[in-house]
């Protein structure tokens, strides 16, 4: 070692000095492998420099880098190792065909970096040269100039005297071991003297002794009573000890990242071919060796051996069921007698919000998809018609909202989604659950984007998020105020009020995201494989079709155009453009008309119920590569701007999509319909047909149509004092009618677990639990749950021990009930119970129908037979017993004549002349 205190010495020429010292240590090492190969390609490299240099800093100015994703390789027809390989490098792709690229894919093309260069480029065609070695950092790079292209495609020959030097380069190289130098200090010694740890203070020394004789002597241990002893047992408790409590003010630390190294090695397990037979022809005896076996005395020896015992395990068959399992029938008979006894619904959790739920009422309540512990509640003003028009300067002021719930906070509502007006239904897409539709009291369709916000509410399931965790370690005066602050998520896009109901939509719901509607009410298949259309009802007389992609009239000149102003305008609210191209001109599809059956006029809908036919494998027709992955943007999200209404000429029609849809109306209707549109005779324009049925059951408005969700041909209708299963296909009418209830019945729906369960919410704030097994005259349990009037039932199953049932009253509260284990377990072959239960009710119900056809056609028969019998009797009678007949009837009437005007004392009674013309 050696100090040159002369020098200027620094840590940072230290560290430089001996990272050079590597790096030329490097150079040698790869010089080693061989000098040859080295030259060679610095030979090669030198016609193909460009006209700037390669620095450090990047690569020269002429030379642009790319990554060429997979797709663009295929498109271009350079993918690597295939197209371009080690012998061609370069590809001559045209100007046009690039700009192209980027016209149609925007931002998301390969190409987007480089844009100005390639408009700026003089030629028409650019040279695309495969940068196997990653000379320049990646894969491809891209020529940016005419001479630069030329010098590559073209390199200039070698002369003679670099051929001669070629040749003189090939000689072997004699490697040689660089020698050790001595270590110079540049100041890193002193860094590490200040950072050393020296001692502070001087050592203690312990010396312990120990008699030589007990030097491994035996030991030999026994039990005692310590309290025997005096001090034969110390407690030794711990305790803080005030003088080293030393509170840390500043620490001083180092770190130092380095990259992690990782060698691994896999070996692909060979599998060798092997010979294999199967047989797949039957071996049987021939005739001969059948009688021969057949009459062998060891045939009937072996049969009398074992005959007794095949016909006692035939006898414990029949007695007993071998399979049975006595387990699980030990745990269904263990509920019903005191094992889970608990049959009542408990609450689990409530919501309300005292400034934005006040004096409101609830009007539709969801459940989060895919988030667990999300709920969305719509909450309306109790007011009636005429105090909305007396009222309406007030309630322009007054915000309406939609509050999302987590159940991490009770008392703060996660996100708050502004409405245009009051909501009176929404729903969650399926296919994705940020896209929420809403129905507005004005007759709107209204949609929102909460993308932005996923990962907010995400965070809230675990309950680790609340409002004020910024809050917590900011210093003091620099709390930012806007941390406790509910986020507003304002409307994307809503409905034209000209094209769009006239009436407050009362239903809303997504169509399944495996088929669509045409202009003519005709289902095709969705090639899209997103939900995209939208049915919505309203007491207008009218059912819509919506669909959420831009319709064909838009261009892409006027798509590209709409897109340069919207950079341009400013969004001070961050509303998002994911329906920037519905908003306030969104029409609907089709609208499906409810003419009456029999009479002039319409049926007012107020709840719609299609049939969803989905089932489980069911191939629809459409791969990966088919759905919106090119429509995709930077963050994630399905760009719907980009999609469009495909040709009715290049889908396929879904044969096994009913048509046929069920429609509760303000009058207690249920209407059989159908959404497919007719072409009338006389106009030639597309008509809704006439409904197939209409039954009147309710004697109030029908409030819930649902399918259940084991049998999709029942339906539950609730409406006015009453609620009535029906199955669809039978017309003769319900198979389930209940009685007039003493409380009018407001909301109804199935449970998620149980087929034979179903609940009934009332106005006085009760449910009734329906048991189809059970009972079915009366509900099985009622129970209690507010003061006011259920406005809502929304059941979850969060998991197989755990279902929630959401139930909202007219006071703006939420209240989450746990189901118990009764009305969530279903008992065995419960399905199959509630099966022919259905199946016996229809069969009585068609038994009914028959014998009042026959009485009816009795009733008609008798009547013919008395009116047959009476004319016989007429012609029987002769003309003088028809004129004394007459006669007789003439008299009475003149005494019954001659009574009427004595009592009113125009004739005196003892007056016995007769009128005039007597």
């Amino acid at each position: 070692m050696s100090d040159k205190p002369n020098k200027k010495n620094t840590p940072g020429k230290d560290a430089t000095k001996r990272r050079k010292s590597a790096t030329s240590t490097t150079s040698s090492q790869k010089s080693f492998k061989g000098k040859t190969k080295t030259t060679a390609a610095k030979k090669e490299d030198t016609p193909t420099t460009p006209t700037g240099s390669a620095t450090e800093s990047g690569p020269p100015e002429d030379i642009f880098p790319l990554v060429l994703t997979s797709k663009t390789q295929e498109l271009f027809q350079c993918r690597a190792d295939e197209d371009l390989t080690q012998d061609n490098l370069h590809k001559i792709i045209k100007k046009e065909e690039i700009l192209n690229d980027m016209k149609m894919r925007a931002a998301v093309s390969d190409f987007y970096p480089v844009k100005q260069m390639v408009m700026n480029y003089p030629g028409e065609e650019l040279l695309l040269v495969f940068d196997r070695d990653f000379k320049y950092g990646q894969s491809f790079y891209l020529v940016g100039t005419e001479d630069t292209k030329e010098r590559i495609l073209h390199p200039p020959e070698p002369s003679e005297e670099e051929g001669v030097e070629e040749e003189d380069l090939l000689e072997p190289f004699l490697y040689k071991t660089p020698e050790p130098k001595p270590w110079e200090s540049l100041g890193s010694s002193l860094e590490i003297e200040e950072e050393s740890v020296k001692d502070s203070r001087c050592k203690h020394r312990y010396k312990i002794s120990r008699k030589r004789r007990e030097f491994g002597a035996p030991v030999k241990f026994t039990d005692r009573n310590a309290s025997v002893v005096r001090d034969g047992y110390i407690e030794c408790t711990p305790y803080p000890d005030k003088s080293f409590s030393v509170t840390k003010m500043e620490m001083d630390t180092g770190i130092q990242a380095v990259p992690q190294l990782q060698e691994t090695s896999t070996q692909t397990k060979w599998k060798y071919p092997r010979n294999a037979c199967t047989q797949y022809v039957p071996r049987e005896f021939t005739d001969e060796e059948k009688e021969n076996f057949m009459n062998s005395q060891s045939l009937k020896d072996f049969i009398n051996s074992v005959a007794l015992r095949f016909e006692i395990a035939v006898q414990q068959n029949e007695i007993m069921d071998a399979f049975f399992d006595d387990w699980k029938a030990l745990g269904e008979d263990e509920s019903t007698f005191g094992g889970k006894t608990d049959t009542h619904l408990k609450e689990y959790q409530s919501f309300t919000d005292l400034y934005y739920s006040k004096d409101k009422a609830v009007s539709c309540i969801n459940w989060h998809p895919t988030i667990y512990g999300i709920i969305a509640v719509a909450v309306s003003e109790r007011l009636s018609f005429e105090d909305r028009i007396n009222l309406s300067a007030k309630l322009v002021l007054t915000p309406s909202l939609i509050l999302i719930w987590s159940f991490s906070d009770p008392i703060h509502p996660q996100l708050l989604m502004e409405c245009p007006d009051d909501i009176c239904c929404f729903e969650f897409c399926p296919s994705d659950p940020n896209i929420i539709v809403g129905g507005c009291i004005n007759g709107q369709v209204v949609l929102w984007d909460i993308s932005a916000y996923a990962e907010r509410l995400q965070s809230t399931r675990t309950g680790g998020a609340k409002h004020t965790p910024a809050a917590v370690n900011a210093l003091p005066g620099f709390e930012d105020k806007n941390v406790k602050k509910t986020p507003i998520v304002r409307y994307c896009a809503v409905s034209s009020i000209e094209h769009g109901h006239k009436a407050p939509i009362s239903d809303v719901q997504w169509l399944p995201d495996y088929y669509e509607i045409s202009r003519q009410g005709i289902p095709l298949e969705n090639k899209n494989g997103i939900c995209v259309q939208i049915i919505t009802c309203a007491p207008d007389c009218s059912v819509n079709f919506w669909d959420i992609r831009p319709p064909n009239v838009v261009t892409q000149a006027m798509t590209d155009r709409k897109k340069q102003e919207e950079k341009h305008l400013e969004n001070p609210q961050g509303i998002p453009n994911t329906f920037k191209h519905l908003d306030l001109t969104w029409k609907p599809l089709i609208k499906v008309g409810l003419p009456r059956i029999e009479t002039s006029g319409e049926y007012s809908a107020v709840k719609v119920s299609l049939k969803d036919i989905l089932q489980e494998g069911r191939l629809r027709g459409i791969t990966d590569k088919s759905r919106a992955a090119k429509l995709e943007k930077s963050d994630g999200g399905l760009d719907y701007g980009m999609l469009r209404v495909p040709s009715a000429k290049n889908l396929k029609t879904q044969e096994d999509i009913s048509t046929t849809f069920f429609v509760g109306t303000e009058d207690g209707e249920l209407v059989y319909s159908d959404f497919k549109l007719e072409k009338d005779s006389d106009s030639g324009k597309l008509t809704s047909s006439k409904p197939t049925r209409c039954f009147v059951i309710h004697d109030g408005l029908v409030t819930t149509v649902k399918r259940s969700p084991f049998f999709k041909d029942i339906v539950l209708t609730v409406g006015g004092w009453t609620f009535a299963i029906w199955k669809e296909g039978l017309m003769n009418g319900p198979i389930l009618q209940s009685s007039a209830s003493q409380k009018k019945c407001t909301v109804g729906h199935w449970s998620l677990s149980r087929p034979g369960v179903f609940f009934i919410g009332k106005e006085d704030g009760n449910i009734d639990i329906w048991d189809l097994l059970e009972k079915t005259h009366e509900p099985s349990q009622t129970q209690n749950i507010s003061t006011g009037q259920i406005t809502c039932i929304k059941p979850w199953i969060v998991s197989s021990k755990q279902h929630l049932l959401a139930v909202s009253d007219e006071f703006g509260t939420l209240h989450i009930l746990e189901i118990p284990w009764t009305l969530r377990h279903p008992s065995s072959n419960e399905k199959l119970s509630v099966t022919n239960y259905f199946e016996r009710e229809v069969k009585h119900l068609k038994y009914s129908e028959k014998r009042r056809e026959f009485r009816e056609q009795e009733k008609r028969d008798m009547d013919a037979e008395e009116l047959r019998r009476l004319s016989e009797i007429v012609h029987e009678k002769t003309a003088e017993q028809l004129e004394e007949e007459v006669q007789q009837e003439f008299r009475e009437y003149l005494k019954l004549e001659k009574c009427i005007l004595s009592d009113m004392g125009l004739i005196k009674p003892a007056e016995d002349n007769p009128l005039p013309g007597v």
